[in-house]
């Protein structure tokens, strides 16, 4: 897993994180953000520091959540304890973004417990909802998102969007509101998935 955040991309290095622990790293993700930060790892996790270290900077940031999880379990809650299943729960309760500022598109595989909590707090893939009055947007892009054909995932999921597909998203995106930062997370380094990722920035603008 830890190999996903080592592909080539033809983007600036920042920084490097390797930490021991998740709020170690988040801490040092934060610290090291850019103006507009391009964050990429192997877990979702990655993400948390990068949303934590945007929400900082503005009044009300949204996040679009792309993945084929939900990654809203709870140690509580978790079939497998992982906590590569918890990153978007742990924006929610940690009030980093707000539910009526948050989306969830492309998930097709919930456990019982994240269905429960979509339901309870009303978060969908609505963009008109998820964007109206933000100040900026943080993109969260798990690859795995993509049907299996199209990316090397960690995790694939079968009856994925296109490429092309989750391009257009991030372009309207981008087209909505200000992209403040995107991460690229839950892939092998693979030549293929360099260039993927590579795609799903440029559309939104970096």
């Amino acid at each position: 897993m830890a190999e996903g955040a080592r592909i080539p991309l033809p983007f600036p290095e920042v920084a490097v994180v390797e930490r021991d622990t998740l709020d170690e790293q988040n801490d040092a993700v934060a610290a090291a953000l850019s103006a507009r930060p391009i964050a990429l790892g192997g877990c979702c996790c990655t993400h948390v520091g990068a949303a934590r270290g945007l929400a900082r900077r503005v009044d009300r940031l949204a996040v679009v959540w792309i993945d084929a999880h939900g990654d809203l379990n709870t140690p509580e809650t978790s079939p497998s304890g992982n906590l590569w299943g918890m990153p978007f729960r742990m924006l929610l309760d940690g009030g980093v973004v707000a539910p009526e500022d948050a989306a969830l598109v492309g998930a097709r595989n919930l456990d019982p417990p994240e269905s429960e909590f979509i339901a309870e707090i009303g978060i969908d893939d609505s963009l008109d909802r998820a964007l109206a009055g933000v100040d900026a947007a943080y993109v969260a892009l798990d690859l795995d998102v993509l049907d299996p054909s199209e990316v090397d995932a960690l995790i694939p999921e079968p009856g994925g969007p296109s490429p092309g597909e989750i391009e257009e998203l991030v372009r309207d995106i981008a087209g909505r509101t200000p992209i403040a930062g995107m991460g690229v997370t839950g892939f092998l380094a693979t030549d293929r998935n360099a260039a993927l990722a590579a795609r799903m920035l440029t559309a939104a603008g970096f």
